[in-house]
């Protein structure tokens, strides 16, 4: 039963680890919400850039799915 010093280690790591995510800012829900909507956008421009090329080295024809 030499388990002593190893739970003793584990606390300690575990002490760190917690006070090193204590020091960082917690994110607002607003501020949350508007990184979401950025990475949303920025996802659908790129999803509309990809649908064009598409089109284009399809030979140019319209109608891609218009949402």
């Amino acid at each position: 039963m030499t388990r002593g010093n190893q739970r003793e280690q584990d606390r300690v790591k575990a002490q760190k680890k917690a006070a090193a995510n204590a020091k960082k800012p917690k994110e607002s829900a607003a501020s949350l919400a508007k990184r979401k909507e950025a990475d949303a956008e920025i996802l659908r421009a790129k999803q509309k850039k990809k649908e064009e090329d598409k089109a284009a080295a399809a030979g140019g024809g319209g109608g891609g799915g218009a949402k």
